[in-house]
């Protein structure tokens, strides 16, 4: 074996978040650029220039998205199963909004039929919106705590409904999710852009921007005040594997503080949400769009990591039962089968991102609405 059974758990929570930053950062400015599409472009020209810039790679960032899954199912079984159980609708609502990209790119440009484009632009927007807000909606849901619990028989029962989602709280982690990912995806717009197109995503920087800023300082005094934590009062050896329910948990005041005081080093993440906005915004206005595109990306990694820090080690924390909640040290797969994956990542990991890097040098540089007119019937 590799490593422990305790530090693989580590380590497993560690790749888990990558994998979400990773998809949240590549397949982020997809979804971003995808609900800005019926908005920021003006003619159909400008809304083609808009889907150019994302068609060639669209498809390999979404598979960062189905990798976190895998890896949820194979390195957190019991999360796996019972978020996927809880969150039914709204994960089958995401998979339906999702459906209309494939297609929405693929059937746009077969007619140049306004009507029938403008359609495919609502779909797209319906495509790259509904994850956005249904993601943020979850992460809120999971701050405040998931009303599941299991039996002796170690069967999980999810006792919330779809509506029950839908509370303030997680309308506001919402907000922050689509603010995040709009102005992810108009910082690599004006990266790819020039002229009209250009300016109008410079703007849309500043407001989506500003917009993340506020949601997510007031969503974050909101946890602090108003929304009580987890913490685990007993547990057996994390380097032995255990049952979620042979721990003990309680909800506590300003529990997702802890680790923060405790870390005074993870109060970085916060900060690097903030700050990498501002710097979005300031960039943006100052031409660089480059740093611009590389602020925006820290912003939207602080904004995950901050979720990440203050949960550890809690996973889906249970509103209803404390101790049937999961954590990083008792939803874990084997500990030979997070060895043999930990294998499989450091060996295929750093092929993807050398691919992935090779990929957008390739592709880098401006459309301009001048090589999208040689092809009436591309995207």
């Amino acid at each position: 074996m590799l490593f422990d059974y305790d530090t693989l758990k580590l380590i497993w929570w560690g790749f888990v978040g990558v994998l979400l930053i990773g998809f949240a950062v590549l397949g982020g400015f997809d979804l971003g650029i995808g609900m800005l599409l019926p908005f920021l472009a003006k003619s159909d020209a400008k809304r083609r220039i808009m889907l150019n810039a994302i068609g060639p790679t669209w498809e390999g960032n979404q598979v960062w998205f189905i990798t976190a899954g895998g890896a949820v199912f194979a390195a957190w079984p019991l999360v796996y199963a019972t978020a996927f159980s809880g969150f039914y609708w709204a994960l089958l609502l995401v998979l339906f909004a999702l459906f209309f990209r494939p297609v929405g790119f693929e059937y746009r440009g077969k007619l140049e039929n306004p009507v029938w484009r403008s359609a495919w632009d609502w779909g797209l927007f319906v495509g790259g919106a509904i994850p956005a807000l249904v993601f943020g909606v979850a992460f809120g849901n999971l701050l405040q705590g998931v009303p599941f619990y299991y039996d002796e028989y170690m069967r999980s029962f999810y006792t919330g409904s779809f509506w029950g989602l839908l509370n303030p709280f997680a309308l506001l982690a919402g907000v922050v999710s689509l603010a995040m990912l709009g102005m992810h995806g108009a910082s690599y717009l004006q990266l790819r852009t020039e002229g009209e197109l250009h300016h109008r995503a410079v703007k849309m920087v500043r407001y989506m921007g500003i917009v993340l800023i506020v949601a997510f300082c007031a969503a974050g005094i909101w946890q602090a005040v108003g929304i009580d934590g987890y913490r685990i009062v007993s547990a057996p050896d994390p380097a032995m594997a255990y049952m979620p329910t042979d721990k003990q948990a309680e909800i506590v005041s300003g529990g997702w503080l802890t680790n923060f005081t405790i870390h005074g080093w993870m109060i970085a993440a916060p900060v690097a949400a903030v700050a990498g906005a501002l710097l979005a915004i300031f960039f943006a206005a100052a031409g660089r769009s480059g740093a611009g595109f590389i602020a925006s990306a820290v912003s939207v990694s602080g904004v995950i990591l901050t979720a990440g820090f203050a949960m550890f080690p809690f996973i889906l924390p249970s509103s209803t039962h404390p101790n049937s909640s999961l954590t990083a040290f008792d939803a874990v797969s084997s500990h030979r089968t997070l060895n043999l994956m930990f294998i499989a990542v450091v060996v295929f990991l750093p092929i993807v991102l050398v691919y992935t890097s090779w990929v957008y040098r390739i592709l880098r540089g401006k459309i301009t609405e001048e090589k999208i007119q040689k092809d009436t019937h591309a995207y």
